[in-house]
């Protein structure tokens, strides 16, 4: 085996695989042809690091030096100064990784600082596309516990006792789902994995199967055991190219390595496992929806009970978990059920993924311990609000969640206290909003997403979401009235209540939540006709702050619709309101903030 003396990560997720991580890679290993290193330096394309702000991302090991936003042209610097020459580049190194000349470990940067890692221990470590580097890093050791060391019962045990809780979404204990699963009568059982990530900004997921691939084979594989399913499907969107490709790739190393297919560790279990592509449709990420998808028919969800344990894909007892679910399996079989619920909260065990968007310094994707407060999420990891912004609200779980405004900041973040405040966990978006956002027009974006994706099944959800929308809409176009309000809260309580799956039971979230804590903000659309945040453009007027007017008369020169007034170097230009169409043409061109938005 070789050995090297350097070995430099490069992230090779979507996010810096956007920003031409592969030409990095490539130009890397061409550099070190070139200088003779290429037996002393090895690259290793890795999986998401998480701080995708900084992408691309580069470390070199042993040092733990830390590059951010690398270019091609960086590369030869790094591989002549660093890796010929052993002098860090410390002018690329990301700012907060150095300090008085000392390069910190990746894990005392503060974006990673409070993070604990189990479902994503090994994204952004090593190759996804390499077996033997999963296997060194105790890969298959859990399917190989199980299979030669435990019973399926004992299995399912340790699972119950680990606390997990269901990561998709609804928070369902997973042990007891397995139980149920073992325990249903039927000649043929399946195994799926929910890889169907629908959320906008939610890339949880993907980052697994992009950067750890085989945790989820081998996690499906020991669920395959606990509940006597011998088959196996990964229903993933396939817009997932990247991830799709690398647990392609892993199934087949596995395959050839005989950890899939009959006999496995010279025992007589046996399991299989495919791909499923999904087309991108919000509502297969409902359980029934995804198992008529795996069957070939259109994805509407069907009524429950039964439930997928009893009746699930092609009307047997199926197993379904989602992604982050099951990647945390193999490290609770090797180091037990107590290990995980020592972490979290009493009735939240275990660590959380989420992904961070928003109006935030440091967008990404992080691990925190249950339990974790919103402010240490949004300030410590997420390193705050940018351009000194104040923090307004954060949504939390996408389409299906709700905004939490900033007075609960201090909300330690578990599946109990997110639905109290009238959110949820949910797969694991987290977005962040600063107090230039409107949160009627947040409503109304969520709200639009959801009636798009509306399977149409139900009345419901497919005419109720609408007249939602529509009364928002008005709203926003300062067309509303008091009775408009009235109506969308009865309207949003009535689809929860009455729509038959997850989609339109919780559509209304974003409206409700925001009607809860916000309301002053959907009265000032109404009654003032008025959006406080100068988003909804409707609402909007544009004026000349005579003080700051420098009587140039750029803001004239760019207005398409010839509606501002004066002569230039004489007088202070005019806007004329009424023949204005609010495209913000000249805020963006006067150089000395004179025009003035509200």
């Amino acid at each position: 085996m070789d050995l090297f003396r350097s070995h430099v990560l490069v992230c090779a997720g979507t996010g810096c695989t956007s920003s031409d991580s592969l030409k990095i890679i490539e130009k890397l290993e061409s550099q070190l042809k070139e200088y003779n290193l290429e037996k002393e330096v090895k690259v290793v394309k890795t999986g998401c690091f998480g701080l995708c702000e900084a992408g691309p991302i580069v470390i070199v090991y042993p040092e733990g030096a830390f590059y951010s936003h690398v270019k091609l042209e960086d590369v030869e610097r790094i591989t002549e100064e660093h890796l010929l020459k052993g002098r860090v580049v410390k002018d690329l190194l990301y700012k907060e990784s150095v300090e008085e000349d000392t390069i910190k470990a990746i894990n005392e940067v503060g974006f990673y600082k409070k993070q604990q890692r189990v479902a994503l221990r090994n994204c952004g470590l090593i190759n996804p596309e390499v077996i033997e580097e999963y296997i060194a890093f105790d890969g298959y050791q859990a399917l190989a516990q199980v299979l030669t060391e435990m019973t399926p019962e004992e299995v399912i045990d340790v699972i119950k006792k680990s606390g997990l809780r269901g990561r998709g979404g609804g928070g369902f204990p997973t042990g007891l789902k397995w139980e149920f699963t073992a325990k249903a009568e039927g000649d043929q059982k399946y195994v799926a994995c929910n890889a169907d990530e629908g959320d906008p900004g939610a890339f949880m997921d993907r980052s697994v199967l992009e950067g750890d691939p085989h945790v989820i084979i081998e996690a499906m594989a020991i669920a395959g055991y606990a509940v006597g399913a011998n088959k196996g499907y990964v229903y993933v969107r396939a817009e997932y190219p990247i991830a799709v490709k690398r647990l392609q790739i892993a199934i087949d190393q596995a395959k050839e390595k005989g950890l899939l297919g009959e006999n496995i560790f010279g025992t007589d279990f046996g399991f299989d496992l495919e791909i499923r592509l999904g087309a991108g449709a919000f509502v297969c990420g409902e359980e029934t929806a995804l198992i008529n998808s795996i069957e070939g028919k259109r994805g509407m969800p069907r009524p429950r009970p039964p439930f997928p344990a009893h009746k699930g894909i092609w009307d047997k007892p199926t197993l379904l978990n989602n992604v982050e679910t099951y990647a945390n399996v193999p490290q609770i079989i090797l180091k037990g059920a107590e290990w995980f619920s020592s972490i979290g909260t009493e009735k939240s065990k275990g660590t959380k993924v989420f992904a961070l968007g928003g109006k935030i310094n440091n967008t990404g994707l992080l691990e925190i311990p249950m339990g974790t407060t919103l402010k240490e999420v949004i300030y410590e990891i997420g390193g705050g609000i940018p351009n000194g912004k104040a923090f307004k609200a954060v949504q939390t779980g996408g389409p299906s969640g709700g905004c939490i405004p900033a007075k609960y900041i201090d909300t330690p973040i578990d599946y109990d206290n997110l639905i109290s405040l009238g959110s949820m966990m949910g797969s694991g978006g987290m977005i962040v909003m600063d107090e230039d956002n409107c949160m009627v027009d947040i409503a109304r974006f969520f709200l639009d997403f959801t009636v798009e994706e509306s399977c149409g099944k139900c009345t419901p959800c497919r005419e109720g979401t609408k007249r939602m929308l529509e009364l928002l809409e008005k709203i926003s176009e300062g067309k509303g009235v008091m009775e408009d309000i009235t109506k969308l809260e009865t309207l949003a309580k009535t689809i929860k209540s009455a729509s038959l799956c997850g989609l339109g039971q919780t559509a209304p979230n974003p409206v409700l939540s925001t009607l809860k804590y916000f309301r002053d903000e959907y009265e000032a659309h109404v009654n003032e006709k008025r959006c406080p945040a100068g988003v909804c453009q409707a609402l909007l007027q544009y004026t000349v702050v005579a003080e700051l007017c420098k009587k140039c008369g750029i803001c004239a020169t760019k207005c398409p619709v010839s509606c501002i007034s004066g002569e230039k170097g004489k007088e202070v230009y005019a806007i004329d309101t009424e023949k204005c169409i609010k495209c913000g043409a000249c805020l963006s061109a006067c150089p000395f903030n004179a025009i003035n938005r509200k």
